[in-house]
């Protein structure tokens, strides 16, 4: 296996990761913003107020995107396993 060859493999696999995590990852960053904003303004520093809107929040994104998630992982999966007689030589 050439550098070039795992180059190309360690790039496909960081940008599926980015792909399927990315969605999660911005709700959870969103509503974190969102409610420290809150905190600043309203000067309440309570830290369930932080942890339990950010938690839903995050169980709704994955209830509404492990499908897509599921067939991108499942996509680079398959990519993945159809190209080993590539990666062997």
């Amino acid at each position: 296996m050439s550098p070039d060859v795992v180059r190309e493999l360690i790039g496909d696999a960081i940008r599926t990761f980015l792909l399927a995590a990315g969605p999660v990852l911005l709700v959870s960053l969103g509503v974190g913003f969102f409610i420290s904003l809150l905190q600043a303004v309203t000067q309440v520093q309570d830290f369930t107020l932080t942890f339990v809107p950010k938690i839903l929040a995050v169980f709704l994104c994955l209830f509404l995107f492990l499908p897509w998630m599921a067939s991108v992982l499942m996509d680079f999966t398959t990519r993945l396993i159809e190209n080993i007689p590539a990666y062997v030589r």
